[in-house]
């Protein structure tokens, strides 16, 4: 069979849509504005690294972020960012094939209200309709990113793409994936992305009591050798999700669970069975320690019933409706108390991505609160009747 050879001039012409890719949204920071100004010299240096095989990351920079929660990331350097869309423009439909329906988190289409409903659809199906009790089980990972085994992420990584070379790029398409993708040039940038340690000569960017209160299963200055990822680059989330990819495997083919959903490190179980629950917990933990080297968050492990409503990525489910998250709306009141002190076009951003999030539950009440009965927020902004969309009211006297 006929095996891809990529050539320099294709490479260049990926490039520069990876290029494009790394710098939306991102046109006016002053890393990409430097990048831009000598682009075709740094696209054409950066595409002769990797054609010859010598390209080599740069050091990231590290610093801490608290919204919506403390957390730690690594920043990589923008010809770094550049190679990562890169290889997910290559690689991501390739790995996704691999993946089942219920792995939510990173996909095109699959996002945080497609999980929210799957969860849903998994509890009618399995409660009949809500006519018989029934149980969702809610399970965690300590320190998830921190403790990725690089090396065997890496040995996943080429497995699943030997696994896949054979099989058609797509029932349209007649080409397999070998036939279509560089695959020699492909397992020498999974190599040289994977067994990166971000920690390397990282330059760290605010002051190092910002890291004194996070945890150190946050932290990946205290991760066991050879171990973790980098929050906050592209490729990680697509490495996340074939990294755990063996669990959900196993829990749908072993275990054979057939109510099972993943976000990232968020994953249920539902079932009409308490006691099943409990030991497909405990398989669970079980296959985490001795195939991924990763420990199940018992603190974090949750039994509820599905009359009770069950808190998933932001939303709370009940039986027939689902309503925003309290967190999620503790954080939306924050921001909105902090908007006269920003940007009208900021504002509109921000109220219309609120607006998007409550239009998917039954919160008209609660949007009442938020923007109607919000006396600065109406001197400035106008509402539908049904308050989801937002505009600047053009006859506002306050002006900033």
């Amino acid at each position: 069979m006929k095996h891809y050879k990529l050539t320099y001039e294709q490479l260049y012409s990926d490039l520069q849509q990876a290029y494009y890719d790394a710098r939306r949204h991102k046109r006016t920071k002053s890393y990409q504005v430097r990048f831009e100004a000598n682009l075709e010299n740094n696209l054409h240096q950066l595409c002769m690294e990797l054609y010859e095989r010598s390209y080599k990351a740069r050091p990231s920079t590290c610093f801490i972020i608290s919204d919506p929660k403390k957390r730690e990331v690594f920043a990589a350097e923008f010809r770094d960012r550049i190679v990562h869309h890169l290889y997910y423009n290559y690689t991501h439909l390739l790995y996704e094939r691999t993946f089942i329906t219920d792995t939510y988190s990173c996909i095109k289409g699959r996002g945080t209200h497609f999980g929210i409903r799957r969860l849903q659809r998994h509890i009618v199906q399995e409660s009949q309709n809500y006519t018989v009790p029934c149980y969702v089980l809610k399970m965690d990972i300590r320190g998830y990113f921190m403790h990725i085994n690089r090396e065997h992420l890496l040995k996943i990584c080429l497995q699943t793409l030997c696994k896949m070379a054979l099989h058609r790029v797509s029932k349209h398409r007649l080409e397999r994936w070998i036939e279509v993708v560089d695959y020699e040039f492909l397992e020498y940038l999974t190599r040289e992305i994977v067994l990166l340690n971000p920690c390397d000569n990282c330059q760290m960017k605010g002051s190092s009591n910002d890291w004194d209160d996070l945890p150190h299963d946050k932290s990946l200055f205290h991760s066991p050798k050879g171990c973790g990822l980098p929050i906050g680059n592209l490729t990680s989330q697509l490495f996340s999700n074939i990294y755990l990819n063996v669990l959900d495997q196993f829990v749908k083919r072993t275990l054979r669970c057939k109510h099972y959903g993943r976000y990232v490190d968020d994953f249920y179980v539902v079932s009409a069975d308490r006691d099943y629950l409990y030991y497909v917990a405990q398989k669970i933990k079980t296959m985490l320690h001795d195939e991924l080297q990763l420990q199940f968050h018992d603190g974090k492990m949750r039994l509820v019933s599905v009359w009770q409503g069950v808190e998933f990525l932001g939303a709370y489910v009940k039986p027939y409706r689902s309503y925003t998250s309290r967190q999620t709306v503790s954080r939306m009141r924050e921001k909105i108390a902090l908007l006269s002190q920003k940007p009208q076009e900021y504002c509109i951003a921000s109220l219309n991505s609120f607006c998007g999030v409550l239009s998917h539950g039954r919160n008209f009440r609660l949007r009442e609160q938020l923007f109607l009965y919000n006396k600065e927020l109406n001197q400035r902004f106008s509402f539908d009747k049904s308050m989801l969309k937002c505009q600047i009211l053009h006859t506002a006297k306050y002006m900033l």
